[in-house]
């Protein structure tokens, strides 16, 4: 992107209410920076009732880690970490805001005496440079990762792994996969090529993820530094495959799912991408092994309804962990990635 097209994060967008990210209808509601589409049925209530149930509990391990740093602490005692996002702070349903509320991280809205500075945008092209008043020492968190459209993401794993799915459906025969360039759109369908490519779309080889059980299967891998921390595994029918309805999800760690070698192309592409804070969709094709990253999110939500409460809770704890150990290694030291 050419500097040109930067601009600083505007102050009033720190204090969103968060009723207007979405756009209500009697039909649903859409996410407007992403055109994300949720009707209103079972499972759309079901979910709900399973974030909430996350929610508080996440805010209540928040007030007791709280009381017992307060016990522990004494007058001498550094000052915690300092964290600020722009363009705006993340809402309760972003894994972030639940990672971070685990950490003895303190939100701030002060851009000048944060420590840290976490870039937060969910659109797909995102321009903003850290406000000018920021610290030039402190730490930046996706400061770099401006670009996260459906080619931008194929490029990456391209140059990570060498192994290239973008396809030209001129000259590409048979089943293939048409989704949109922009972020969180869960569009795709499948298509038969050859066939003349529609503007704003991205076409991709057909990854056979199918199980033995007839289900297609997601791995979810948030990742810090680009090093996966923790692997939702996310089931759903063939059917719905380009859906975020999942009919089961798992939690796995990533050395039960990857080789050395692949978490090592995970991380690759991550700095190709300039993620150090995402997650990324990984698919496993069945027909030769190999893994290929076919989305990722700077501003992932999480973790997924669908995973049990203890899990979502283990999973969460990791990443806390992982993030905490990530930032005091590296503040003060804004030249270094996560």
């Amino acid at each position: 992107m050419d500097s040109s097209e930067t601009e600083t994060a505007p102050a009033s967008a720190q204090g969103r209410n968060w009723a207007s990210d979405f756009e209500w209808t009697w039909r649903g509601l859409k996410v407007k920076k992403t055109g994300a589409f949720a009707p209103f049925n079972r499972s759309i209530l079901t979910a709900t009732f399973n974030w909430f149930v996350f929610y508080f509990a996440v805010e209540f391990l928040r007030m007791k880690d709280r009381l017992a740093r307060a016990i522990a602490s004494d007058r001498g005692r550094t000052p915690l970490p300092r964290i600020a996002f722009y363009p705006e702070r993340p809402r309760p349903w972003y894994l972030v805001w639940a990672v971070i509320a685990l950490t003895p991280l303190r939100v701030t809205r002060d851009m000048a005496k944060a420590d840290i500075l976490f870039q937060f945008d969910d659109s797909t092209l995102c321009p903003f440079l850290p406000p000018a008043e920021s610290s030039p020492t402190a730490r930046r968190v996706n400061a770099d990762c401006l670009d996260v459209s459906k080619s931008r993401v194929a490029q990456a794993w391209t140059s990570a792994s060498g192994d290239a799915f973008a396809i030209d459906p001129r000259l590409h025969e048979g089943p293939a996969v048409e989704k949109s360039e922009h972020n969180g759109a869960h569009d795709g369908r499948i298509v038969q090529c050859p066939m003349e490519p529609l503007p704003d779309r991205v076409y991709q080889r057909l990854v056979n993820n199918v199980t033995d059980e007839g289900l297609v299967e997601d791995l979810r891998c948030p990742t810090i530094g680009g090093r996966p921390i923790c692997v939702f595994i996310k089931e759903r029918p063939v059917t719905t495959r380009f859906d975020n309805d999942n009919l089961r999800v798992r939690l796995s760690w990533p050395e039960a799912q990857f080789s050395r070698k692949e978490l090592e192309q995970i991380q690759a592409f991550s700095g190709e991408l300039g993620m150090d804070w995402g997650g990324v969709d990984v698919l496993r094709d069945r027909s030769n092994g190999r893994i290929y990253i076919v989305d990722a999110n700077k501003t992932d939500m999480g973790p997924p309804t669908a995973l049990p409460l203890r899990d979502k809770l283990a999973a969460t704890r990791a990443l806390a962990g992982a993030l905490a150990r990530a930032l005091s290694e590296t503040l003060g030291r804004p030249e270094k990635v996560l």
